[in-house]
């Protein structure tokens, strides 16, 4: 097979606007296991949502956007669901970014020979497949992206803010998670941004500038994320997967009270995840776990262990269709930094 044979099934995001999962969220109340978990999550969410004074934050971590979940994580902050997104690099980078430059994703299969995909320049995620040269050209705008910046020292969200302002005049695709966040002005954090795509654009850009360059500040990320918490006082966390981004958004309860502020724990928290928690990995703990080291309170508190593309569009869309998101405001978090 040739390349053009791999890359021609492009993966159609869900849009959960186009159906109403209401009665099966309604039905999984009633029911057992992983339903029943998922239609709590549901109602924690949705008592987030109703908490007007509730700041929501989203985790991404793992692959979702790639697998067809780029459209639901879009709504949610246009429709006031999400006011703050800590993320993985790949996630907001290699994926998001990506597809705003015009750039797809493409269904695959997981039963091939991956030598064959290293020599047509395929890279696989699973079942699902991109197209290298198409990646490095989003190394590239990277780079040029920040050869425009100032040299200096930047938080990863004040780096994804200038890709949010490309992004209003070079997308293609113009509905991007980026692009949706910098018009809203909800902060992007991605505190291992050099694990991306944008990892190679920033390493090519310092190359050629060693004496005055653009570098990421994680510990600045850590700082202002802490100042949103510290500024919400009430906060839920809404978070699929684990690793940095659960960890670094939990930890902001820790690093406010070592600053000497006196804020609450985590009031709500949610997370979809298949990881196990035996081996005592952080980010597959559990909330209640998280609790012990003063970040999530337990009293609204949900782990569903789910592959997130199977349950997350049905949570999403139960809220879209409920429609509270209308009684709340963008809370504009972006604006405390200007």
């Amino acid at each position: 097979m040739e390349k053009k044979d791999l890359l021609k099934d492009t993966i159609k995001h869900i849009d959960i606007k186009s159906f109403d999962a209401t009665p099966i969220i309604n039905s999984m109340r009633d029911m057992s296991f992983t339903s029943r978990d998922t239609a709590v999550a549901a109602d924690i969410f949705d008592r987030m949502i109703n908490d007007v004074e509730c700041t929501n934050i989203l985790t991404l971590a793992g692959s979702t956007s790639a697998g067809g979940c780029m459209q639901v994580y879009v709504e949610m902050v246009k429709n006031k669901m999400i006011d703050c997104i800590v993320a993985t690099g790949a996630s907001i980078v290699d994926m998001d970014f990506f597809e705003a430059l015009g750039f797809k994703h493409y269904k695959g299969s997981q039963a091939i020979d991956d030598n064959d995909l290293r020599d047509m320049l395929i890279d696989r995620i699973y079942d699902t497949y991109i197209n290298e040269e198409e990646l490095q050209n989003c190394d590239g705008t990277i780079k040029t992206i920040a050869d425009g910046m100032k040299p200096g020292a930047y938080s990863s969200r004040e780096f994804i803010k200038e890709m949010g302002k490309y992004l209003t005049q070079h997308s293609v695709k113009k509905d991007s998670l980026i692009q949706v966040c910098y018009e809203h002005n909800v902060p992007i954090f991605c505190p291992a941004f050099s694990d991306s795509s944008a990892g190679f654009g920033l390493v090519v850009h310092q190359v050629e500038n060693p004496n005055a360059h653009v570098s990421i500040d994680s510990v600045k990320d850590f700082r202002e994320l802490t100042m949103i918490k510290i500024k919400a006082n009430v906060s839920g966390l809404f978070m699929i997967g684990g690793g940095v981004p659960k960890n670094f958004a939990q930890d902001t309860v820790v690093c406010a009270e070592i600053m000497g502020y006196d804020v609450p724990m985590h009031k709500y928290a949610v997370q979809i995840t298949v990881a196990d928690v035996r081996d005592g990995a952080c980010s597959s703990s559990t909330l209640k776990e998280a609790s012990s080291w003063g970040k999530v309170d337990t009293t609204y508190e949900q782990m569903v262990y789910a592959e997130a593309t199977s349950v997350l569009p049905l949570i999403a869309s139960y809220l879209y269709h409920k429609g509270d998101w209308r009684k709340r405001n963008f809370k504009e978090w972006s604006k405390i930094f200007d």
